[in-house]
């Protein structure tokens, strides 16, 4: 059973705005004074605690399935958590950031119980990320078919994040693995977002011939969404603070590591929005609902609300600790806390699963 808590939001009122340059420019904040109507002290809901790093919500009927970094899926089903194993054909990686990442189901789930993942593996020495499609038998998810292999992976910088978009395709950000200059090479699948047949195939209309690179020039994108118009956007972490929110179009370089935040140079496209150089977001999940973009944030400790019509930006959820993936389904925002990964400060039976109306 779902089970009511009693907590009160912060609003932090930040600075939104836009800019007079003729190149495409981050927008710029402006003071503004808002009424929260999701600081209801009784809409906060939690649907599922006790879970062990969790990185992805996927979400069919009314079932979750929640990734887990150190390799287990957990479906939850009116407040029962199942923690299913997942057999994979690689050793699982356990560096940090690193592990069962990226989670998407099948458009077909349904009939053909199968889904997609992204996860981070030792070989020898060294460590890499591969795309691979997942089937549920029972409780236990098998790794079925390799769609992409051998994706370079750093100490950090893994990217992860797997979604299917409205022409069918499935979508992966991959960080940079350390090694900026990468980003700007689309030879390269590191710092990119990759578009790829369900087959594992090379689209053919991609802007790269024979290419999975979709955009390029990211660093550690971690998140993906898409407007009702078939825009999509995507979260980035920054070097250090500059945090972006990109709107991407194909073929289109982000400027890594040669511009980033409110930095601007012909030919490279800057964020929509950005951090700036003195605040820190660290972006991860991210979502769409009536021209609003919804941010998981992990070092920003926060779920953060862009509004594409007015350009403001606000936080709507505060005092969680790390948010790292956010689901919006129908009118409910569900979100997943991060704080057991190592770096946050757990809180009773963390991590969660919350929701909330909006």
């Amino acid at each position: 059973m779902k089970k009511k808590i009693y907590f009160l939001f912060f609003i932090i009122i930040l600075m939104t705005g836009c800019s007079t340059n003729t190149q495409q420019q981050p927008t710029k904040h402006r003071q503004e004074n808002v009424t929260d109507n999701l600081a209801q002290s009784d809409n906060l809901e939690i649907v599922a605690d006790n879970l062990d790093i969790p990185w992805a919500i996927e979400k069919y009927k009314n079932m979750f399935y929640v990734t887990e970094r150190a390799g287990h899926i957990v479906k939850i089903k009116e407040g029962e958590v199942e923690r299913q194993r997942v057999n994979l054909k690689k050793e699982l990686a356990t560096a940090a950031e690193a592990g069962l990442l990226g989670f998407v189901l099948a458009p077909d789930f349904v009939d053909s119980k199968l889904a997609y993942a992204y996860y981070t593996y030792v070989d020898g020495d060294k460590q890499f990320n591969r795309i691979v499609t997942l089937r549920q038998k029972g409780d236990v998810w098998h790794e079925e078919h390799l769609l992409l292999d051998r994706i370079v992976s750093g100490t950090f910088h893994h990217g992860g994040r797997l979604k299917i978009g409205p022409d069918g395709n499935l979508y992966a950000t991959v960080g940079d693995a350390l090694q900026s200059s990468v980003a700007q090479d689309p030879s390269a699948l590191e710092g990119k977002i990759l578009r790829i047949h369900l087959d594992g195939t090379v689209p053919s209309d991609n802007p790269f011939p024979n290419s999975f690179v979709y955009s390029y020039g990211h660093r550690n994108p971690q998140g993906l969404t898409w407007s009702l118009d078939g825009t999509l956007f995507a979260s980035e972490h920054g070097n250090s603070a500059n945090d972006e929110i990109n709107k991407i179009e194909a073929g289109q370089n982000y400027g890594w590591p040669i511009i980033e935040g409110y930095e601007t140079r012909q030919l490279m496209k800057a964020p929509l929005f950005t951090s700036g150089s003195s605040t820190t977001w660290a972006p991860s999940g991210i979502g769409y609902y009536d021209n609003k973009l919804y941010v998981a944030t992990l070092r920003g400790a926060a779920v953060l609300e862009f509004d594409l019509e007015t350009s403001n930006e606000r936080e709507i959820i505060s005092g969680l600790g790390r948010i790292r993936d956010i689901l919006v389904d129908e009118q409910y925002l569900y979100f997943v806390s991060n704080n057991t990964d190592g770096r946050g400060n757990p809180l009773n039976n963390d991590d969660k699963l919350y929701r909330i109306p909006l």
